[in-house]
This record gives structure tokens, C-alpha cells and sequence, in this order.
């Protein structure tokens, strides 16, 4: 099976080790030294049952690596104008497009059934660019659970063996394609159920992303580190409740133990959008904390604790340079 991982840094690049190992034909698209050290010595995963080494093809030009038979987008949100730019060349007819990200995906209410069916969400698809370039039919939904760092160019570790990645069909379907991805990452050792509820899946993420990620922006620390704050810790939980409730609007029922694994949380990682404000990168601020709550004011749903720790978070990123000024 020929599988093109687009977004080869921690994350991408421990799918990818995982699919190489599991016997795919894998290709990256990646950049700058991580595209090199790839190129030139190949990718190490350093993780909980061992160092994996695969010397999968790398490139930063899509057409350089062909038509696949599936394609599994794992960029931060903000590089997504560019997948849909560029994505062209690995697409045959029937190739099928996980998109393995974090926040509310752009193809969340397309075909959806509910009072917000087929609504767009031009924060993050602006102009609509995914849906042209690769369209609801081939789309598969994707959570990732992985606590991974590039440690060096060519290198990821991952912090433990909590990993998992879920798929789904946005439409519910249980289908062969979603299956196919699944058994090579299994039998690459990761974990991957298929699941016909990949908008729950979406937001029991969504749930830690909003407890801890506004939280540990504001710290400039990792998780535990800011947990040890029995009053930041509690404020995790009341972030989370509110996600919850805002999933409850849309229809998704979450139960209580999500909100109690956000709120006793104890990882030493810090959460990608706090490593991304360290290093200057472009952060996923519109698909983690903007969209969620437009769509709380979109159902009514008060969210007053996520509204001020979200807008001090924006300002985190401004005095970085991250994100647009007020105007």
C-alpha cells in the first residue's frame, strides 16, 4: 500500500515510522532539515518499544512522489491553504485523504445531519481551498494521540506508550479504506480503531486541547508543571466542562470521566501550540480555541472561564507575533 504522510515533524514522522514498519510503501512531504536528515540518513522513532528506523522517500514537492493510495495530512492547521495547493499530484481517482489533525476539522458539518448541516468553516478551510482540492468523498476524519517531539532533524521521540490513532468516515461508514490505513498501523505497532463516531472522537480531544492548551500558553510550562497549581488544575476542569457543553449543543454526548482525565492529567509534555509559540511557528489558535468557541456562541453556549483564557492566550500569541493584532 503506497501512503504519503504530508507534515513529517513529531507527529507525522512517528505515523510515518509506524506505517514503514507495519510494511507500507511510505513517502513523506516534509521540509527544511528535517527533509534533509531524512533524505540523507533516514527516520528514527524513538519510542516505548524501541528505536525504529525506516528510509522512507522525502520531498518537499508532492510531484515528485506520485499517486498514492492513501494520503494521511497530519500539518498544523495553519499550513492547510498549502496541502490543498499542492495536494494535486498525489491523488488518483480513488485515493482516500485522512486528515490526522488536531481542532475542529473543516469537513465537520458537511453531509452532517442537524440544524447546521452542510455549514462551512472558512476559519479553517478558508475559501473553501480543501473542499475543492479534495472534496468530502475522499476525506477521512483523524484524531492522534501521540506525545511526540522532533529531538534532532530526522529524529522524533515520543514520551510514552499512550499512543493511538482513530479513524472515521465523516458519514459514519465503517469502510475498507479506513480499515486498510488502520491494519498497517497496527501491524506497525500503533494502535488505530476505526470508529463510526469520529465527531466524538474530534471532541474528546477538542476536551484536553481547551483545558490544558490556553492554560500552559499562559505558563510557558508543560502540563504537570502547571497542574501542580491545584487552582490552574481546576480551571483545566472548568474548561473542559464548558468544551462538553458546547459538544453537548452540537449533539455529541460526552461523559464526565473525559473531563476528569483532562483535570488529572499529569504529562510532563507540553502541548504542541505552547511548542509552537516557543519556536516561533504559526499556531493552530483558529482550529483549537477560535472555531470551538464560535461554535458555543453559534448554539448559545456560555462559555465564560474559555472566552478569557482564550483571548489572553491570543494576546501571548500577538506579543509574538503570532497572530493579527486588534484592529
Amino acid at each position: 500500500m503506497r501512503i504519503c504522510v504530508y507534515g513529517a515533524g513529531a507527529i507525522g514522522g512517528h505515523i510515518a515510522g509506524r506505517l514503514a514498519r507495519g510494511g507500507a510503501d511510505v513517502s513523506l512531504v516534509a521540509r527544511g532539515a528535517h527533509l534533509a536528515a531524512i533524505q540523507s540518513n533516514g527516520l528514527t522513532v524513538q519510542a516505548h518499544d524501541g528505536t525504529h528506523h525506516s528510509r522512507p522517500k522525502a520531498s518537499a514537492d508532492p510531484r515528485e512522489l506520485g499517486p498514492q493510495d492513501a494520503v494521511i495530512v497530519t500539518v498544523k492547521a495553519p499550513a492547510l491553504p498549502d496541502v490543498a495547493a499542492s495536494i494535486a499530484p498525489l491523488l488518483k481517482s480513488d485515493t482516500a485523504v485522512a486528515f490526522v489533525m488536531n481542532g475542529i476539522p473543516w469537513w465537520y458539518f458537511l453531509g452532517h445531519a442537524g440544524p447546521h448541516r452542510d455549514m462551512r468553516l472558512p476559519a479553517v478551510d478558508p475559501g473553501g481551498a480543501l473542499e475543492k482540492a479534495v472534496g468530502l468523498p475522499r476525506t477521512i476524519g483523524g484524531v492522534v494521540y501521540s506525545a511526540s517531539e522532533v529531538v534532532s532533524p530526522g529524529v522524533v521521540h515520543s514520551e510514552h506508550g499512550n499512543i493511538r490513532v482513530i479513524l472515521g468516515e465523516p458519514d459514519g461508514r465503517i469502510s475498507d479504506r479506513a480499515k486498510a490505513i488502520s491494519a498497517v498501523l497496527e501491524a506497525g505497532g500503533m494502535p488505530s480503531p476505526v470508529t463510526p463516531e469520529i465527531r466524538l472522537e474530534v471532541w474528546a480531544k477538542l476536551l484536553g486541547n481547551l483545558g490544558n492548551g490556553p492554560i500552559c500558553v499562559l505558563t510557558r510550562r508543560g502540563v504537570r508543571d502547571s497542574f501542580a497549581d491545584p487552582l490552574l488544575r481546576d480551571a483545566a476542569r472548568r474548561s473542559a466542562q464548558e468544551a462538553q457543553a458546547i459538544a453537548a449543543a452540537l449533539g455529541v454526548t460526552l461523559p464526565d470521566s473525559h473531563v476528569a482525565r483532562v483535570a488529572g492529567a499529569n504529562m510532563a509534555h507540553k502541548p504542541s501550540i505552547l511548542q509552537d509559540l516557543e519556536l516561533g511557528r504559526p499556531m493552530e489558535i483558529e482550529s483549537l480555541f477560535a472555531t470551538p468557541l464560535h461554535l458555543a456562541r453559534l448554539t448559545g453556549t456560555p462559555t465564560p472561564q474559555l472566552d478569557l483564557l482564550v483571548a489572553l492566550a491570543k494576546q501571548a500569541a500577538r506579543a509574538a507575533g503570532l497572530y493579527p493584532e486588534i484592529t
